[in-house]
């Protein structure tokens, strides 16, 4: 697995991997897409949360982290 910088990505793609999360892993029911958005984008600022990409299976994801930024 590689560690994809958000910046790096199109904003068309950042949207699709942020929206995924959202609606299939995040768990978060409360708020509008775009406070949810904006709260998953602040985390990939801050680096608590991370965008990888697994070349064997084919796939992105969006991972929250506990630790600090690296």
């Amino acid at each position: 697995m590689i560690e994809i910088p958000h910046e790096a990505l199109s904003d068309e793609a950042l949207w699709g991997v942020i929206d995924e999360y959202i609606t299939r892993e995040s768990g978060v029911t409360d708020g509008t897409l775009e406070s949810k958005r904006t709260e998953i984008l602040q985390q990939l600022e801050e680096g608590t949360a991370i965008i990888t990409y697994d070349s064997r299976l084919g796939s992105t994801q969006l991972i929250r982290r506990s630790g600090p930024k690296r």
